[in-house]
């Protein structure tokens, strides 16, 4: 495809996403409702690409060049996976509309009305690797907020995200949003040309693995909005329950929200460390032990599964069944470790001592801190945001799991009645800044203009 060809992409999207600015909620419920039908209706076709991608997967896995953990995540047949995707649609559609919501509003002078409203980012583009179900969940979350998106996924579920992708394709054609709202791109020549257009693309989302997100990350101007490391942390305190610990720190299967290092406060070694390494090993979890847990495991333990901790194990992201172990002195000890060598995304203190665990989560800087729950609640599905975009580490704009909220930004909406700003000043007019009590109506009604 010609680099004339990825402009113009971006330029459909921006088209579309100017259009998306006026339409009401009803339109965009209609059009997650369409959608929500025909991938259900279309299931047979899906599924039988799915299996495709999945057999030639494997042979990628057998090869070495796939890892498993890429090859579980491509699975859409397994369990209740496609119907949890398709109840995200009917999840995101049931949230309150986010767009011109009045978030400030403030009279500066008789007739002259300030107004910060929500409204939509506009384009975005997003890149993830493996889950073919993403292309639904931000289809739903960009429509439901009125943004466009451009969607790339990785290669190896291309036949699944094509199937899905002609789906809602085929449901936003019988609706008010336009065809270009929701573009899919297939190679990665599209995502270095798009990645140049930041006239047209206003955010990025790179959903994946550290390598894909930095690549990201320093090949554009647009903003990034994401997460290089998943780098989790569970500290258990020295006034932990020992049930409850081996809880939280035990549910751990291998994802960006699984905890990869374990703090244990020197004073519960004698009664925590191995009830929690034995049923870390009955859960076929490798450790990487420091000296002083190390010492005090005794031979019996299956060896294999146990190995001695470098520096560096507590600076990675394992991304599978392993995880570092460290012993600390106390909270301060933890909230340092975890700030020197955590990833900010999620971590969680294990504590009875409320005052403990108060101060772990007011000093520990992530974007979620937990107590006495599992570090695996980062999700925007779990939250209740009916999906998520991603998981942001950043510090500006949003932050944790991404859902609607994440995809909108504000504007200062000012209505006046021909003021102008040489009428306030030293001997003029002085600004009221009188909080408004009942705000006007600033949406516009597009119900006879739609279509």
């Amino acid at each position: 495809m010609s680099e004339n060809s990825h402009v113009q992409n971006a330029i459909n999207a921006r088209e579309a996403s100017n259009k998306l600015q006026y339409l009401n909620a009803t339109d965009r419920s209609l059009a997650l409702n369409k959608i929500k039908v025909a991938l259900e209706n279309n299931k047979h076709e899906i599924f039988k690409a799915n299996q495709q991608d999945k057999q030639n997967a494997d042979k990628l896995v057998k090869a070495g060049t796939l890892s498993a953990a890429l090859f579980k995540r491509l699975d859409l047949e397994s369990g209740d996976k496609f119907a949890n995707m398709l109840q995200g649609i009917s999840d995101i559609d049931r949230l309150p509309d986010p767009i011109e919501q009045i978030t400030y509003s403030s009279k500066l002078d008789e007739g002259l009305e300030l107004y910060r409203v929500t409204c939509p980012v506009g384009v975005l583009l997003v890149i993830f690797e493996a889950r073919p179900e993403v292309v639904v969940n931000i289809t739903a979350l960009a429509i439901k907020s009125g943004n466009a998106a451009i969607l790339k996924g990785g290669k190896e579920s291309n036949l699944t995200l094509t199937a899905l992708f002609s789906a809602i394709q085929s449901a936003l054609n019988d609706t008010a949003i336009p065809p270009n709202a929701i573009q899919l791109v297939k190679t990665r020549d599209e995502i270095e040309n798009l990645l140049d257009l930041d006239k047209y693309i206003d955010l990025v989302v790179p959903r994946g693995s550290n390598s894909l997100v930095r690549y990201i990350q320093g090949k554009t101007r647009i903003p990034v909005l994401g997460h290089a490391d998943g780098l989790c942390t569970v500290y258990v305190d020295k006034d932990s329950d020992l049930d409850k610990a081996i809880r939280v720190v035990v549910n751990y299967p291998a994802a960006c929200n699984a905890s990869e290092t374990l703090l244990i406060h020197r004073s519960v070694l004698s009664s925590h460390l191995l009830p929690i390494v034995t049923a870390l090993q009955n859960n076929n979890v490798l450790l990487h032990l420091d000296q002083e847990s190390l010492s005090l495991l005794p031979s019996s333990y299956d060896a294999s599964r146990i190995k001695s901790c470098v520096p560096e194990d507590f600076d990675t992201e394992f991304l599978d069944l392993e995880m570092a172990v460290k012993v600390v002195s106390d909270v301060e000890e933890a909230i340092q470790h975890i700030n020197s060598h955590g990833s900010k995304h999620t971590d969680a203190i294990v504590t009875e001592n409320e005052t403990v665990a108060k101060r772990f989560m007011q000093g520990v800087d992530a974007a979620g801190v937990y107590w006495n729950a599992s570090t695996r609640f980062a999700d925007g599905f779990r939250y209740g945001f009916g999906a998520e975009v991603g998981v942001s580490t950043n510090k500006t704009h949003a932050r944790g799991p991404v859902g609607l909220e994440g995809l909108l930004i504000y504007k200062y909406k000012l209505c006046g009645n021909g003021h102008v700003v040489s009428e306030f000043g030293e001997g003029k007019k002085k600004y009221l800044h009188e909080k408004i009590s009942v705000s006007r109506e600033l949406k516009y009604d597009n119900s006879t203009n739609n279509r």
